[in-house]
């Protein structure tokens, strides 16, 4: 018979695994877990043809601005500020015989793959800054619409501490896997057709929307859902309030908003040196062939870094092993400044290096936003974990358009041109510069934002608990109509 995990299994551990068990009396199967994450490839597989590749090539092949590329990016994750905890708040909200999450899931599933059509096989005469505007909000509320949900139900499958670092896991490894596969493809069609940039933002659309094709259903199936009339353990029913109350809860919650700029940061580091590789590689070091290749063997080893750093998280915690990547990361961003043109040794190691950190600060800050979900519940008796994970999603998001939307008008301002036969040496160390610095200055914020956090294990324990006796002592709470 297969095992349900329900709000009220979950009541149950809590009360029933000790402080330091780590959740190995009940923890969900490996492949029920591998199917859950299975939809972390399509949301990975197209994260990184967005931010690396896309703008490239709409520049460089459809001659659209690098100024108004910049733009269209920074006004779409500005939208996403908006609509993001608006998705989450309807999706804490949502009662179904699906589920809550579920029917987002899908819905946001077929806009998503129906963009993805648009974005990734333009006709070169409907190319324009509206068409690319359009596509990209239409992709990004349907990936919000679908990963708000998702995220939010990975911080309800696993109440423990390290089991839901678990869960993040096994979502990092999928989307390490998706990232090295859309890298791969195009690294290819460098070597068997070099310069067709049309072919290889078709392979990797075509990547997207098969792994969509294929995880959903994986996905979907995996765990069940709490029924409708079901609410977690020790929650009251989410009080129907105004939007903006809803939405300023995030602002309010001081543990979530470290999370949420350490985040920022983050991902801001990520997205600078992703928007920037191609150029680094193919006019700085002029390596045209090792545009692709260097960010594929980055993610090579990112696969391997994900369970490393879920052992670091198990051993010191996650707010400790998140700092430690992330100085780590500093070090290694600021070794580029030694990196000359045509030196790809040095390039190739930091390259390395960047793979087996780039989990850290992923992993270990998705996973603390459930354990501020259940501190927030014990405060207040209501379930606010898809509203968190929506701020979570922003931070993200806001993160890698403040990198496109600054990163290439700066290097554009220091007067690099991707469309000039050559770039003065002045223009490719400003190039160099925002590269190299732009990620350094990043990942210092982001460790100094988490240090001395106090939702550590023991903390959180303590928190399950109170839950757990909670629920033990009212009668179990049911949804608000």
């Amino acid at each position: 018979m297969a095992t349900v995990y329900s709000a009220r299994e979950g009541a149950a551990t809590a009360r029933s695994t000790p402080n330091g068990a780590r959740g190995k009396a009940h923890r969900p199967e490996a492949w029920r877990l591998a199917g859950f994450a299975a939809l972390s490839v399509p949301i990975y597989a197209a994260q990184m043809p967005l931010a690396v590749h896309l703008p490239a090539i709409y520049t460089q092949h459809f001659g659209l601005s690098l100024g108004v590329i910049g733009l269209l990016f920074l006004i779409e994750r500005l939208w996403g500020a908006v609509s993001d905890p608006l998705i989450g708040a309807l999706s804490d909200r949502t009662s179904s015989r699906f589920g809550r999450r579920r029917p987002w899931i899908a819905a946001g599933s077929v806009l998503f793959g129906l963009a993805c059509l648009a974005l990734f096989f333009p006709s070169r005469a409907l190319v324009s800054p509206a068409y690319l505007g359009l596509g990209l909000f239409l992709l990004y509320l349907g990936w919000s619409m679908m990963q708000i949900p998702y995220l939010a139900w990975s911080g309800e499958i696993s109440a423990d501490y390290h089991g839901r670092t678990r869960v993040a896991t096994y979502q990092q490894v999928a989307g390490s896997f998706a990232l090295l596969m859309v890298l791969v493809l195009p690294t290819i069609i460098d070597q068997l057709r070099p310069g067709d940039s049309g072919l290889r933002l078709a392979a990797m659309g075509a990547a997207v929307l098969v792994s969509l094709v294929i995880a959903l259903p994986l996905t979907l199936r995996a765990f069940p859902e709490q029924t409708p009339g079901e609410a977690p353990a020790g929650t009251t029913p989410v009080r129907r309030q105004p939007l903006g109350r809803t939405l300023s809860l995030i602002v309010r919650e001081k543990l979530l908003r470290r999370v949420l700029l350490s985040d920022f940061a983050v991902t801001a580091g990520q997205g600078t040196r992703a928007g920037l590789i191609v150029f680094f590689a193919t006019f700085y070091m002029g390596l045209p062939q090792w545009a692709s290749g260097l960010y594929l063997l980055q993610f090579i080893f990112g696969v391997v870094a994900g369970p490393v750093w879920a052992q670091i998280g198990y051993r010191f915690g996650k707010h400790r092993a998140a700092i430690a990547g992330e100085l780590a990361q500093v070090a290694i961003n600021l070794g580029l400044l030694l990196v000359v043109p045509g030196g790809i040794a040095l390039m190739v190691a930091l390259t390395v290096a960047q793979g087996l950190t780039q989990s850290s600060g992923n992993l270990m800050l998705r996973s603390m936003v459930a354990d501020i979900a259940d501190e927030h519940r014990l405060r207040t008796g209501e379930d606010r974990a898809a509203l968190f994970f929506s701020a979570f999603s922003v931070s993200m998001k806001a993160g890698t358009a403040f990198a496109v939307g600054v990163a290439l008008p700066l290097v554009g301002w220091l007067g690099f041109s991707p469309h000039a036969a050559h770039n003065t040496p002045e223009a490719l160390r400003g190039l160099l510069y925002v590269f190299a610095l732009g990620p350094a200055l990043a990942h210092l914020l982001s460790a100094w934002l988490i240090m001395g956090f106090p939702l550590d294990e023991a903390r959180h324990a303590e928190v399950r608990r109170a839950l757990a006796e909670r629920a033990a002592a009212t009668p179990f709470s049911t949804a608000a109509e």
